[in-house]
């Protein structure tokens, strides 16, 4: 009896700790970055002058970030920076197209061993 109760606590302290992925509201968009290099990456997107930091995304994962209504608005392109953390080569310089409500999947590369055929 101690044992069931003991697990349907922990069960339920688990549940509890859980992280919930937020939603986007209304004139976001999300960004999906999955990251297929060893090294752990800081992505940050550009629009004209405005610069915003997203995060991190660490090796070989993917995140999911959300772009706020206000740097997306009624759609447009951006400059997609993926900045590996530990190197000063930039892994990602992309432009994308981002509209509000869009779900973008971008993928960066894993690294790939320079010169030879």
């Amino acid at each position: 009896m101690r044992y069931l109760m003991l697990c349907l606590l922990c069960g339920s302290l688990c549940g509890a700790c859980a992280t919930q992925k937020k939603a986007p509201r209304r004139g976001e968009a999300t960004l999906e970055v999955q990251n297929r290099n060893f090294l752990d990456m800081t992505v940050y997107v550009y629009r004209g002058g405005e610069r915003l930091r997203l995060g991190q995304v660490t090796g070989n994962r993917s995140e999911v970030f959300i772009l706020p209504g206000n740097f997306v608005r009624e759609g447009g392109t951006f400059r997609l920076l993926a900045d590996p953390i530990g190197s000063n080569r930039m892994a990602l310089d992309e432009v994308i197209s981002v509209f509000p409500g869009d779900a973008v999947l971008v993928v960066i590369p894993s690294s790939r061993p320079r010169g030879g055929a």
